[in-house]
Parts: C-alpha cells; sequence; structure tokens
C-alpha cells in the first residue's frame, strides 16, 4: 500500500484511541491492537505507522513523557488521558519519526484534540509540542524560521 496523509491521520486517530485505552483499561498493547485490527477497518490505514506509534510510545514511555513534561504548567496526573496520549504519541513522533515534518506532526495532535479533547484542549496541546517540537527538532524549526 502506498502511504498517503489520510492512511497516517487514520494510523494517528487509531493509535491515539489505543494509547487512550492503554492508560485507562492496562490491557496489553498486543491485546488492544488486534481489538483495533478487528473492530475497525484498517484498509486505509497506515497499520505499520499504527503499530509503531502504540508501542514505540510504550516502549519509550519515559523518555517520551521526559520530552513534554518540563512544558507542563500541572502534574503529569493532571492532565485529562485524551491529552495525555496525544501528548505522548506526538512527542514520540517528534523524536523518533523525523520523515515526518514537525508541523505535521503538531497540527495532527491539534486535529485531534478538537474532535476528542476537552474544550480548548488543543491550544494547550499545540502550545506544548511547539516547545517540546523546538528541544527536539531545533534544526528544523531554526530553519522554518528563516
Amino acid at each position: 500500500m502506498t502511504v498517503t496523509a489520510s492512511a497516517r491521520r487514520k494510523a494517528r486517530h487509531y493509535a491515539m484511541q489505543a494509547l487512550y485505552q492503554w492508560q485507562m483499561a492496562g490491557a496489553s498493547l498486543n491485546t488492544i491492537e488486534a481489538e483495533f485490527r478487528t473492530d475497525n477497518d484498517m484498509g486505509k490505514t497506515d497499520v505499520d505507522y499504527f503499530h509503531d506509534l502504540l508501542h514505540g510510545v510504550a516502549k519509550e514511555l519515559d523518555e517520551v513523557e521526559g520530552a513534554f513534561e518540563p512544558h507542563l504548567d500541572r502534574a503529569m496526573d493532571g492532565l485529562d488521558p485524551v491529552s495525555r496520549a496525544l501528548l505522548r504519541m506526538s512527542s514520540y513522533e517528534l523524536k523518533n519519526r523525523i520523515d515526518v515534518p514537525y508541523k505535521v506532526v503538531i497540527n495532527e495532535a491539534v486535529a485531534l484534540a478538537k474532535k476528542f479533547g476537552p474544550t480548548d484542549s488543543y491550544k494547550f496541546i499545540n502550545g506544548i509540542l511547539d516547545k517540546t517540537a523546538a528541544d527536539l527538532r531545533a534544526t528544523e524549526v531554526a530553519a522554518d524560521k528563516k
């Protein structure tokens, strides 16, 4: 399958929901992934990207949270579950998926926050990820500002 922006968008959509489920229910990642693959039409989804996001966040959780936590204005446990899942997923992408421009990562997270997060959480997500991108992708961000 040719990877399209739409297929990646669906992968992020499902990954965010799967990460939400993982942090709320504590089920195994493999079980959650199997449920998502069974319960959803993954035909137009970049399933490799979905798998990478889901397992990558869990595997590197401390590093991923360490990337955005310094920019929070509240304790980690004060974050709503959707925002926590989005910040984890997006920080993982910023850290590990340099094939994806940082602006795309941020825009996709903001769109998901608008759809699933609490009112105005997208503004919070945008602000945190802007700062996180400046740390993790300093060269890319600097080049973009020229």
